[in-house]
């Protein structure tokens, strides 16, 4: 496993999980779309630094929960924490404490990869000698180096979701959602980022695939949603 530099910058056990208090808590979950349930009732709970692994046909509701933890959508019913916040009320504290990869990797086309990790640094309140050098780190963790002044749109879909991967992590969330993260990855790719969005050091982690065989043995908990955003039992 290609592990770089990167090992070792999320301490193995935070002060908030030395407490106790769970990463995440589902305590029945509802979101409607209208007249139509896309989650309906979803209980759960998982520690800091472990992974869920959320699995089920398309429109199970697998990237709306995403989507949800990452306070871009308001939950319909039910209660919701992360990372010992109450969502969506508050979602502000939470913000900046998560990394979200989803199926668009959130990059300006018309920008190159170094400006687009440039761009979300600034965001994250990294900038001068320490937000540069973090870019660095980061472009070489994920093979992109050489390619880093290109413009994202001349970039073939495996290389952009490098870069996606390397914006997630740049602020070094606590809490990584990640749908689909090997889209497009080649094998390559895959053993590249795995360092920086893989399970270990601390990470806790919401992982939704359709392959369940490529994930399942990180979990240490899976989540199987189906049509109308019911969980099955395990």
């Amino acid at each position: 496993m290609c592990r770089g530099s990167l090992e070792g910058r999320i301490p193995a056990v935070t002060a908030a999980q030395a407490t106790g208090e769970p990463a995440l808590r589902l305590a029945g979950l509802r979101r409607d779309y209208g007249e139509r349930t896309v989650l309906d009732g979803i209980e759960l709970e998982l520690a800091r630094g472990e992974t869920l692994l959320v699995l089920g046909p398309n429109g199970a509701g697998k990237t709306t929960l995403l989507r949800i933890l990452a306070t871009l959508l308001r939950p319909s019913g039910g209660e919701v924490r992360a990372l010992d916040c109450e969502l969506p009320s508050e979602a502000w504290k939470l913000r900046g404490r998560i990394g979200l990869l989803g199926h668009e990797p959130l990059l300006y086309r018309d920008l190159s990869g170094r400006e687009n990790l440039r761009f979300h640094a600034r965001l994250h309140g990294l900038s001068g000698e320490d937000g540069e050098a973090r870019i660095e780190e980061l472009l070489a963790a994920v093979g992109m180096q050489q390619r880093a002044e290109q413009r994202v749109a001349e970039l073939s879909a495996g290389m952009r979701q490098r870069l996606a991967v390397a914006r997630c992590v740049l602020h070094r969330p606590e809490l990584l959602l990640l749908d689909e993260p090997d889209s497009n990855l080649d094998a390559e790719g895959r053993e590249l980022v795995r360092s920086l969005i893989g399970p270990g050091e601390g990470r806790t982690r919401v992982v939704v695939s359709h392959d369940p065989e490529r994930f399942e043995a990180e979990a240490d908990q899976v989540l199987r949603l189906e049509a109308g955003g019911r969980a099955v039992p395990a």
